[in-house]
């Protein structure tokens, strides 16, 4: 036999000896494990196991939490309803269906509309020989050969049928109608018969018929209410009806968190924003010896605040109304214009005090207005000269912009390019007066600079295109360009051009490139107002537990959050404030634009743009957009206004005159603020 050498000794004990290790902490993690399991979760498991093995059911989705504005004024509220309901049960045949009908007419009272189509398939179902014998020995027999469908059979009988010959009476009409509502959408999913006005009357007849009409259901629903009716009613969002329940494009998400797909959810704006916090708690019930037992009563939502006052918002509302179908009537060159942007701000915490879009249409040679508010978020405008404050900043930070700086407001010559001018001859400037006048030639030395070019009188200009990201950069410093951190579903960046010429380039220095949206330009002139740091823009002020008295269990406050703080020098701040403050005083462009006793400062911009006046994808026809950026005071800034006006004039119009709704919107909002906030 051969002999094993005391190395492969060795080697084998070592293994081994591994082995028994990794053996021994095997079982020290099954040990712990155990232990975990068995001592310290021993409850967890035995509820998990409790919950898993008995049969748990959830009642209806409970009440939703209220909403309130920032002086507790609700502004979305529960009401309780009677709903009487069908949802199909299994066994239930047409006939069955054609009873309930006729019985539910008997005790309903509905404003009912009948179709002829109704009728049609009513009498159908009623007459089903008659109805046969509408079909063709041909076309059944084509029908047993698959060369057509049931629905063309079906087709056929409704196209033969004379509704004029069939003698309905309102009883008959009424349960036609019942009956189409009964069979509209899946069959399995719950159809209201009566949800609005249900008389107690009506849903006790209904509750103790219940036997003789299978399928139908009598329960107590609740309804979100509006005080305020339609004023800030888009941004507040909707609700899922208990019908449709959970969206089917939204069904993963939900039912990946727990919920039901017959569930009411929010599906837009605020409601969709704040489902989590909102959403009630559903009545839990567990089955024992053969009935359900409440185990956990459901409760209401959780209540919030928000930013808005609402009384300032239903003033804004109707002074953007009043002006902008004004514009639409008596202003000129405005075939173009719809409507308008406001946003009202706190630029110490970021809180949004009132905000509107409001578009104007025709009906009947009267001009309509129809709210447009999510624009704040999603549609970018051409902000033209109000930017020129984060402009500035970049000439100052790069060298490209001294303090003081005089420079002559003369045209640039460009080859192959119109003049690039200010919207007039200004003279000599500095920094603060080429913010006063609106210096367009100002800025485009400035971005020359930026660029390591230099100007020659119709030579052309070589620039280092780095200059954009520069640029983009501090922008984005202000909330120009990036998100703003509103607490909205949806929020558009805005729109970055694509070409980087150095023409291209002195265009962006003055706004008339990029563009943002209006609720970034609240950001932007917040951020100036704030000496540099930018706040995220919010609508939510405080969540509050649902309890008998009204917002008196505070569960979270919004804390002011600090984005960023611009990075530039605090003179260089100061100085462009000086630049907006100098705007709204004699000779500044700004004048009028507010009352001169509230100590406003601020930024007025004209931009140029091209649209689609005929929809064939092809921009066609150059208009003006209007934009104002303002706070107030200039010393102790406590409010921002922003107001845009896209398309306000058209340039091949029947005159030059221009409109001033921009203008009048701003003085008058900003007049109605000071009034309420005295």
């Amino acid at each position: 036999m051969k002999k094993i050498s005391n190395n492969k000794i060795i080697t084998i004990e070592r293994r081994y000896n591994i082995l028994i290790a990794i053996t021994i902490i095997a079982m020290l993690i099954l040990v712990i494990g155990l232990f975990n399991v068995q001592i310290l979760k021993h409850n967890y498991y035995k509820d998990k196991l409790q919950e898993l093995t008995n049969n748990i059911v959830y009642g209806e989705s409970a009440p939703r939490g209220r909403i309130y504005d920032r002086n507790g004024k609700i502004i979305v509220d529960n009401k309780t309803v009677k709903v009487i309901y069908y949802k199909k049960k299994s066994g239930v045949t047409t006939s069955d269906e054609i009873n309930t009908s006729y019985k539910l007419a008997q005790i309903l009272d509905l404003n009912y509309n009948t179709t002829d189509l109704m009728i049609k398939k009513f009498w159908i179902k009623n007459n089903y020989d008659a109805a046969y014998n509408l079909i063709t020995k041909n076309e059944r027999l084509l029908l047993e050969e698959r060369k057509i469908t049931s629905q063309d059979i079906e087709n056929y009988k409704l196209e033969r049928i004379d509704v004029s010959k069939i003698n309905y009476s309102d009883l008959d009409k009424k349960a036609a109608y019942i009956y189409n509502l009964m069979n509209t959408g899946y069959s399995f999913t719950k159809k209201s018969i009566k949800k609005e006005n249900v008389t107690d009357l009506e849903y006790a007849k209904v509750a103790e018929s219940l036997n003789e009409m299978p399928g139908v259901e009598v329960k107590m629903d609740w309804e979100r209410v509006y005080p305020y009716g339609d004023v800030f009613r888009t941004i507040l969002g909707s609700v899922s009806n208990s019908e449709t329940g959970i969206p089917y494009e939204k069904k993963d998400y939900y039912l990946d968190k727990g919920y039901l797909l017959s569930d009411r959810v929010g599906i837009s704006y605020l409601e969709m924003q704040y489902e989590d916090i909102l959403k009630g708690t559903k009545n839990k019930y567990k089955l024992e010896n053969g009935e359900y037992v409440l185990v956990e009563e459901g409760k209401r939502g959780k209540d919030i605040v928000l930013t808005i006052d609402i009384e300032l918002q239903k003033e804004i509302e109707k002074i953007m109304d009043e002006e902008i179908i004004k514009a639409k009537k008596d202003g000129p060159n405005t075939e173009y214009y719809e409507g308008s942007f406001v946003v009202i701000s706190d630029p110490k915490s970021g809180g949004i005090l009132a905000t509107s879009g409001r578009k104007a249409t025709k009906v009947n040679e009267n001009y309509k207005t129809y709210d447009y508010t999510p624009g704040i978020s999603t549609s970018p405008v051409v902000m033209g000269s109000a930017i020129k404050g984060a402009s500035h900043i970049v000439g100052y930070n790069t060298g490209a912009l001294k303090i003081g700086e005089i420079r002559k407001d003369d045209c640039l010559i460009l080859p192959s390019t119109p003049p690039k001018c200010s919207w007039k001859y200004l003279g000599t400037l500095n920094d603060i007066t080429a913010l006063k006048q609106s210096s367009n030639t100002y800025q485009y030395h400035t971005a020359i600079r930026v660029g390591k070019g230099s100007y020659s009188y119709n030579k052309a200009l070589k620039l280092d295109l780095s200059a954009y990201k520069i640029y983009r950069n501090t922008f984005a410093e202000f909330g120009l360009g990036i998100k703003t951190g509103i607490d909205l579903p949806i929020e558009s960046e805005g729109f970055k051009g694509k070409s980087g010429t150095p023409s291209l380039l002195l265009d962006f220095a003055i706004g008339q490139y990029d563009s943002y949206t209006p609720i970034q330009m609240t950001q932007y002139i917040n951020t100036i107002a704030n000496n540099g740091y930018r706040l995220q823009l919010h609508f939510l002020k405080a969540v509050y537990e649902p309890t008998d008295i009204p917002l008196t269990n505070l569960s979270y406050e919004f804390e002011t959050n600090i984005l960023n703080k611009v990075n530039t020098l605090d003179i260089y701040i100061q100085r462009v404030k000086q630049g907006f403050k100098s705007v709204m005083e004699t000779n500044g462009t700004g004048v009028g634009y507010i009352n001169s006793k509230y100590k406003p400062a601020g930024k007025t911009g004209t931009s140029q743009s091209i649209i689609d006046t005929n929809n064939d994808g092809y921009v066609d026809t150059m208009v003006l957009n209007h934009t104002f950026v303002s706070y107030a005071p200039y010393d102790d800034p406590k409010v921002t206004f922003t107001v845009i006006s896209p398309n306000i004039f058209n340039y091949k119009g029947k005159s030059n005159s221009k409109n001033y709704v921009n203008m009048k919107i701003s003085r008058a909002i900003s007049k109605k603020f000071f009034e309420i906030y005295k």
